[in-house]
C-alpha cells in the first residue's frame, strides 16, 4: 500500500513531463481525482489486481480494454504522445503487467481516459462533485461503485489519514 503523498508524487512525476495534448494531462483538479480513484480503486495500491477476479490492474485500476482503447483511439494517432508516455514510464505499447505493476504507466493511462471523457473534471476542492464525475465518467454503469463509496473511501484514506 502506497501513503497518500507517494501517490501525489506518483501521480505528478507521471503527467507533469507529458505536453503533447492540447490541454495539460497534469493540474491539481486532475491529482486530486486520481487520488480519489486510487482511494477506491485499490485502496492506495492494496490490491493490484480487482477482487473478485475482474478485469481492474494496478494502483487505478485500469481495465486492460481501457488501455487498449486509450492506445488504438488516442495514442497511436500522436507520435508525441507516444513517445512522452514511453520516456515518462518506460512502456512503450499496451502490456498488462506493465498496468499492473508500473503505477506511472497506470496513472498516465487513467489520466488520459478520463481526459478522452466529456466536460472538464471537477475543482479539486469539490470532493463531493469529484465522486459523481469519477463514478461517471471513470467506472461504468454494470459496475458496483457508488458517488457516496468513493467519499467513503477518500475521507478514510486522505481526509482522516
Amino acid at each position: 500500500m502506497f501513503s497518500v503523498d507517494a501517490v501525489r508524487q506518483i501521480i505528478r512525476i507521471s503527467l507533469q513531463p507529458i505536453s503533447a495534448t492540447r490541454r495539460p494531462l497534469y493540474s491539481s483538479d486532475a491529482e486530486e481525482i486520481l487520488l480519489m480513484i486510487a482511494c477506491h480503486e485499490s485502496t492506495l495500491g492494496r490490491n493490484l489486481r480487482q477482487i473478485g477476479g475482474g478485469p481492474g490492474r494496478g494502483l487505478f485500476q485500469v481495465e486492460p480494454r481501457t488501455m487498449r482503447d486509450n492506445y488504438t483511439n488516442f495514442i497511436d494517432a500522436r507520435k508525441d504522445l507516444a513517445r512522452q508516455i514511453r520516456q515518462v514510464s518506460g512502456v512503450g505499447n499496451p502490456d498488462e503487467e506493465q498496468l499492473t505493476y508500473n503505477p506511472i504507466f497506470g496513472a498516465i493511462m487513467a489520466r488520459i481516459w478520463l481526459y478522452r471523457r466529456p466536460g472538464a473534471l471537477p475543482p479539486a476542492h469539490d470532493i463531493q462533485a469529484m465522486a459523481e464525475y469519477a463514478r461517471e465518467h471513470y467506472n461504468t454503469t454494470a459496475g458496483a461503485a457508488s458517488a457516496e463509496k468513493y467519499l467513503t473511501d477518500y475521507h478514510r484514506l486522505v481526509l482522516a489519514a
